[in-house]
């Protein structure tokens, strides 16, 4: 299958996305911020990002913006639970910086591996509209 990077800060998060994600099929690498992200990336590139937006450090946005200069073909869903009003403006500037598709939170691990399969099949650069929570 594909190579899978998640970021995210919240450690029960990473764990339940690398259970999911490993149990369909693909190698997955996990970090707690943008900084380890962006290395973990360095060292062994991914198909698909998926990071949160919210975190401490080096937040989702300036990551999708610093994956982007260096991968400009990367595919990347954004996800977020920001607080009342404030995760769909976090999610709506995820998308207009690259995010194929943006996911709230909570989700359901159905909604989230289906946007993975949808990413993945998408042709580099190609982004549809984000599917409703």
């Amino acid at each position: 299958m594909s190579r899978i990077l998640v970021i995210d800060d919240d450690s029960s998060i990473r764990i339940m996305l690398r259970q999911a994600l490993e149990k369909g099929g693909h190698e997955v690498t996990v970090a707690e911020d943008g900084q380890k992200g962006l290395a973990a990336q360095k060292q062994a590139p991914a198909e698909l990002v998926i990071t949160d937006l919210i975190m401490p450090g080096m937040e989702g946005i300036e990551t999708i913006m610093e994956l982007r200069k260096r991968s400009p073909n990367l595919k990347i869903i954004a996800m977020s639970g920001g607080g009342v009003g404030k995760g769909a403006d976090y999610l709506t500037m995820a998308r207009k910086f690259g995010a194929a598709r943006t996911i709230n939170k909570p989700f359901s691990l159905g909604t989230l591996l289906q946007a993975v399969n949808e990413v993945l099949a998408e042709s580099p650069g190609q982004g549809g509209p984000t599917p409703p929570a």
